[in-house]
C-alpha cells in the first residue's frame, strides 16, 4: 500500500519499499479542469487539453546544477535518468509523464534531483485537475508514495518534490511549490531554495 504524503513531508525511499531499491520512476499524471459555467470554455474555462512538462534537475552538494532531463533532453548526460517523452494533453488514466531515475547510476557528486512541471504554452494551474506525481518501484510496479497536488492556482508551474541523498540513502520531500515560467530556467530561484 502506498504511502499518501501531505505537503513538506519527508520519507525513505528504502524503508517504504520495504528493502533496497535500484530504479524508480517519478510519475506526474494531470487532468483538464472541466470549465466553469456554460460561457467558461470561452473566458479561459476548460479546453480539451493542456501540456504540462515533468523536469528532473541535477545538483551536486553545492548546489550547482549539473544536468537536466525534460522533453528537450530525455535523458541525462551519465545514462542515469530517462524521460518517458512529451504529452501535451494530459488526456487518459495513470501517468502522462515519467522519468525514470537508477539510483545506483546516479553520479555520486549528485546530491539532490528536482522534479518540476511547468505550462509551456503558459495555461495557468487553474486549468489542471487530478495532479499528482507518484514514485514507483520500477522491479515490481510497486507504488511506493503518492503525492496528490492540489495545485490549482494563477500559477503556471510547480516544484513538485525532491529526492535526495541523505546518510547514504535516497529520501523524498514533498514540496508542492507554485511558481511561475514555462520551463524550469524561469523558476531557478524557488528551485534552489530547496536545495
Amino acid at each position: 500500500m502506498a504511502l499518501n504524503l501531505e505537503k513538506g513531508q519527508k520519507i525513505s525511499l528504502n524503508k517504504e519499499a520495504g528493502g533496497a531499491l535500484s530504479i524508480v520512476r517519478m510519475g506526474l499524471g494531470w487532468d483538464v479542469a472541466k470549465s466553469k459555467g456554460m460561457l467558461g470554455g470561452l473566458f479561459g474555462g476548460g479546453g480539451d487539453s493542456i501540456d504540462l512538462d515533468a523536469s528532473c534537475l541535477m545538483f551536486d552538494e553545492q548546489g550547482s546544477l549539473k544536468d537536466v532531463v525534460w522533453f528537450r533532453q530525455l535523458r541525462s548526460n551519465d545514462g542515469s535518468i530517462q524521460h518517458s517523452g512529451d504529452n501535451r494533453t494530459g488526456a487518459g488514466d495513470g501517468d502522462d509523464e515519467t522519468i525514470t531515475v537508477d539510483l545506483n547510476k546516479v553520479p555520486a557528486t549528485i546530491k539532490t534531483l528536482v522534479f518540476t512541471v511547468n505550462s509551456f504554452l503558459g495555461q495557468s494551474f487553474d486549468k489542471v485537475a487530478n495532479a499528482f506525481c507518484r514514485v514507483v518501484n520500477h522491479s515490481n510496479n510497486q507504488e511506493i508514495a503518492r503525492y496528490n497536488l492540489s495545485c490549482q492556482g494563477a500559477h503556471t508551474a510547480l516544484v513538485v518534490a525532491k529526492l535526495y541523498r541523505h546518510n547514504g540513502e535516497w529520501k523524498m520531500a514533498a514540496l508542492g511549490e507554485s511558481s511561475s515560467g514555462r520551463t524550469f530556467n524561469d523558476m531557478m530561484p524557488v528551485i534552489t531554495g530547496h536545495l
